[in-house]
């Protein structure tokens, strides 16, 4: 049998179910996922309770702490569960929480975190049918049928119909009376991460043509993509397709970034680190959008900055590091150390200068670049408004920024083996070391860094 050490799969999907739905909704999709993505649903409302954004980001986020191993994983949520999955990741981002990995997400026809757009009359019908204990079988084969395209097949209709008789109908009412009403922009702020939202044509509220304006402030990365013939039951109408995207999206992402192991996300999950600290590893750890605008720097300056870096600071095969584009937002926010020599210009203008200079010379062949780069350590070259020794200066701090952006990053710190970071923590006593010793390693630390030291008890 697998060990958490070693999971069998490479990325984890917790999925939310939308509203009358349950874990149980996401069986098909997990039925044709990936064999490399395990597929977990979350039951949110089988206590009856959807009052709260909050409260069920509580139910979420307790039971993806169960489930989690320390590796990366996706956020899937349907409808209701979308607007839960907003403040999910926005929780998991700001470090609060015990869970680590958080690397994108796909959404369902997802409520956005501002009030859900609904029709009165929708709202007073879907009430109506929701005074009893639960929904009648009648009231819950009507809603299946209303929130699809085409007749589902007589199984998966049942077992729709059965999910939605499941679910407590006083969730039901706080969700159409307060959760879906309330405005959570506040709470989920920009979630800057790789986002795919799936929606029906045929959704009345929450499709294809609504999504862009829905999600627009919330996914600045978010791709719409449209499922021709599709209602809102996206679990029950088109699974395959959702499976599909599931293992597109991981694998863009595990394209564009490193992987921190899990052992080492077990690490920042725990107790050992500080929110702050996991706040800052679980950012650094999201895929670069290397698409984006430059901030501070142009395209053609990002792109020699990158031609440097990937020779510079080579990061070995797999996903790697946009080291420029954390350097271009590095300089947009006044990141720097604030040090340059006397008579030397700020430093996103010596960037520039430097870059554009760089690029005027910059030769094809890989052998010339490498001299390149050893005549600017040793003698710099011309640059307008640098000099030789201006450029020589900008190069050396421009390298110790690339490799200060990469050691940066979580997975640089698991290939380095420091754990340095677990040592204050959120216990009742800051965390520390036991024992130091040479090849030695404590239980709590990942299993590549040496033998288990176990103390005398003497």
């Amino acid at each position: 049998m697998p060990s958490a050490a070693n999971p069998p799969h490479e990325c984890t999907v917790f999925f939310l179910p939308g509203l009358g739905l349950d874990a149980a909704s996401a069986g098909a999709i997990a039925a044709a996922a990936d064999p490399r993505l395990r597929v977990v649903g979350i039951d949110l409302l089988d206590q009856g309770r959807a009052a709260s954004v909050d409260d069920l980001a509580d139910t979420a986020l307790e039971r993806i702490a169960a489930e989690a191993d320390g590796g990366p994983f996706l956020v899937c949520g349907h409808s209701l569960g979308g607007k839960v999955a907003a403040r999910v990741m926005a929780r998991v981002l700001a470090g609060t929480e015990q869970v680590f990995g958080l690397a994108g997400a796909v959404l369902l026809a997802p409520s956005p975190p501002t009030p859900e757009p609904m029709p009165d009359d929708k709202r007073a019908e879907m009430l109506a049918t929701a005074q009893g204990d639960h929904l009648s079988r009648e009231d819950a084969a009507a809603f299946v049928a209303a929130n699809v395209t085409a007749p589902l097949s007589t199984e998966v209709h049942e077992a729709a119909v059965d999910a939605v008789v499941r679910q407590p109908a006083s969730a039901w009412r706080d969700w159409l009376t307060a959760g879906s009403l309330e405005d959570a922009t506040g709470l989920v702020g920009v979630l800057d991460l790789p986002v795919v939202v799936l929606a029906g044509d045929a959704d009345e509220s929450l499709g294809a043509d609504a999504q862009p304006d829905l999600i627009a402030d919330v996914y600045p990365r978010a791709r719409v993509e449209q499922m021709p013939g599709v209602g809102h039951l996206l679990p029950y109408e088109t699974p395959e397709r959702v499976a599909a995207v599931l293992a597109e999206t991981w694998d863009a992402i595990r394209a564009a970034a490193p992987v921190v192991p899990a052992e080492w996300g077990r690490v920042i999950a725990s107790t050992r680190v500080d929110v702050a600290v996991r706040r800052t590893l679980a950012r650094r750890a999201i895929a670069d959008d290397r698409g984006r605008a430059a901030r501070s720097l142009n395209p053609a300056q990002i792109q020699t900055l990158r031609a440097l870096a990937s020779l510079l600071v080579p990061q070995g095969e797999g996903g790697t590091i946009d080291l420029a584009t954390r350097i271009d937002d590095m300089l947009a926010e006044g990141g720097t150390d604030g040090w340059r020599p006397l008579g030397s210009p700020a430093d996103p203008i010596a960037y520039a200068r430097g870059l554009d200079a760089i690029a005027a010379v910059w030769p094809t062949g890989l052998a010339e670049q490498r001299h390149l780069i050893v005549r600017l350590i040793t003698d710099g070259i011309a640059a307008d408004g640098l000099g030789a020794d201006g450029i020589r200066s900008w190069f050396e701090d421009a390298r110790n920024d690339l490799l200060r952006m990469w050691l940066a990053h979580p997975a640089s710190l698991a290939r380095i083996g420091f754990d340095g970071f677990a040592v204050g923590g959120t216990a009742q006593q800051p965390a520390g070391w036991a024992t130091i010793a040479a090849g030695g390693r404590e239980t709590w630390e990942p299993s590549e860094l040496g033998q288990t030291v176990v103390e005398d008890a003497a």
